[in-house]
């Protein structure tokens, strides 16, 4: 865990050290759900606002901390935005996995991971999958899941489920009224609980780097 210490600005006149420090993850959490509904990083003004600072210094402070620890840059207005690392990547255009076509270089959107791999950044984390049940389902070993927990689990879902205290991703299914585990490799099991069956996030989308 990170924590990031402020100086908070009490009055124009002092300046006071206080004991704020904040979870980095919370820190990001916030400025995501900000991003994601703005499209912008929030004004230091409104970073007040956000962690409940009294005074612009200590959003100016976090931003500076930002821009240490590569997660926010300034432009040449010296406003804050996301690191060039995380700015929108250009869609030009599809690709056929059958016949080849005419090749034809067209911006036609433009998206950040963010929108494409999740669609609520604040109730979702990353998992690195280990182990091969779920290949025939294109998900690999060291291949990472986006996993929203606050997703309603529904049959035929992959999900991260906790089967008698013990952590997996399978399909969910439901065999003759009973709730189940399914691989998606022939070679393993349906699991079927003995105790308890947890449901702790539903798999959105994955993701493979192949160099």
């Amino acid at each position: 865990i990170i924590h990031i210490c402020l100086l908070q600005v009490n009055d124009p006149f002092s300046i006071v050290e206080v004991n704020a420090r904040m979870n980095l993850d919370i820190v990001i959490k916030k400025l995501r759900i900000f991003h994601y509904k703005h499209r912008r990083m929030p004004s230091y003004q409104e970073m007040c606002k956000i962690f409940g600072f009294s005074s612009k210094r200590s959003g100016f402070l976090l931003g500076e901390k930002l821009i240490k620890l590569g997660i926010a840059e300034k432009n040449s207005k010296g406003r804050l935005r996301l690191n060039r690392s995380l700015l929108p990547i250009p869609v030009l255009g599809t690709i056929r996995a059958g016949h080849p076509t005419d090749a034809e270089e067209q911006v036609i959107d433009e998206v950040t991971f963010d929108d494409y791999l999740v669609d609520r950044p604040e109730d979702s984390y990353l998992l690195k999958v280990s182990g091969d049940s779920m290949k025939d389902a294109g998900i690999f070993e060291d291949d990472v899941v986006v996993v929203d927990k606050k997703a309603k689990p529904r049959v035929g879902d992959i999900v991260v489920a906790s089967i008698d205290n013990e952590f997996t991703l399978k399909y969910l299914q439901n065999e003759n009224g009973k709730m189940c585990l399914v691989p998606a490799n022939p070679k393993y099991h349906t699991i079927y609980p003995k105790d308890n069956l947890t449901i702790e996030g539903v798999v959105i989308s994955s993701m493979r780097k192949y160099r």
